[in-house]
């Protein structure tokens, strides 16, 4: 699988595609260049990497399948993807993701929180079992263990496990949603999760829907 390597130095960022998107979307929106100061600063080196969406939770086949490739997918994460980043910096991991890619991002943080020192969801979706008018459940009713391991909005609810917990409390944690979201109720219910938890975190609620390239350009600046 490829993907884009920005900077050479400064926080190494693991940076997940929107929905369905390519390792180069971020580069062809701007996003990138809108933190391009900071990349020539040697401050942030952005890792794009590419996605599996359209063979995983998008693809047209079972409910089983689907979440089996996800894992693929992860595993692909975590012995390719994070050591050749930590071939090249040793500095603390930062995950992050736009729409889709957010519920990459704080998922794969949550579930491996010893590997990354903070993780970023911009107008994300932390249980994709939830159908609204506009989004469809991906899961199409389907449930099992895997599943449910790989919702947050699920299991961070029920998380109980103190060892599990103390990690993810070392995280920096930042959610950040748009008022008129589809995804501001299942931001909000994480939050709450989190909250009840103890489990420190920052939580912003921009105006509008805030779900577009000009957002996220302007999110970046702000929360990586």
């Amino acid at each position: 699988m490829e993907l884009l390597v920005f900077g050479d130095r400064g926080t190494p960022v693991l940076f997940f595609p929107t929905r369905t998107a390519r390792f180069f979307d971020y580069e062809n929106w701007n996003i990138v260049a809108a933190v391009q100061d900071k990349v020539e600063a040697g401050l942030l080196q952005l890792f794009c990497v590419d996605s599996v969406d359209i063979e995983s939770f998008y693809a047209q086949t079972t409910p089983a399948n689907k979440i089996k490739r996800h894992i693929e997918y992860e595993q692909y994460i975590l012995t390719e993807v994070i050591p050749f980043i930590r071939a090249k910096n040793r500095k603390p991991l930062t995950a992050a993701g736009c729409s889709f890619g957010g519920y990459h991002a704080v998922n794969i943080a949550f579930r491996h929180p010893t590997l990354f020192a903070k993780v970023v969801g911009m107008s994300a979706r932390y249980d994709l079992t939830v159908s609204s008018p506009a989004f469809a459940d991906l899961l199409d009713g389907f449930f099992n263990e895997d599943i449910y391991y790989n919702m947050p909005g699920m299991y961070m609810p029920n998380l109980t496990d103190e060892g599990i917990l103390t990690q993810i409390k070392k995280l920096k944690i930042v959610l950040v949603i748009g008022q008129e979201d589809p995804f501001l109720d299942g931001n909000q219910k994480l939050s709450a999760s989190l909250t009840q938890k103890n489990i420190p975190h920052e939580f912003f609620i921009w105006d509008g829907e805030a779900h577009r390239p000009r957002h996220w350009r302007r999110m970046v600046q702000l929360y990586l």
